[in-house]
């Protein structure tokens, strides 16, 4: 299973959500359903728009779990 780490990061980064909203442009409900891991898809663009708000990256948002 593919996991996504925002909500680490972020809490890693004491960053809110609405926040990284303002810094990359995205909204508020996109980056919730990543946050909540349900996400079935990420587009290349919204994790480069990620990874360069919070200085990291892909590896550092996205993780393989074993089933």
């Amino acid at each position: 299973m593919i996991r996504v780490r925002l909500d680490y990061v972020l809490l890693d980064r004491r960053m809110k959500l609405k926040d990284l909203a303002e810094d990359t442009g995205l909204a508020v409900n996109n980056l919730s359903i990543l946050k909540t891991n349900k996400a079935r898809a990420i587009r290349f663009s919204t994790l480069n728009a990620l990874c360069r708000a919070l200085k990291c990256t892909p590896g550092d948002l996205i993780e393989y779990v074993p089933d």
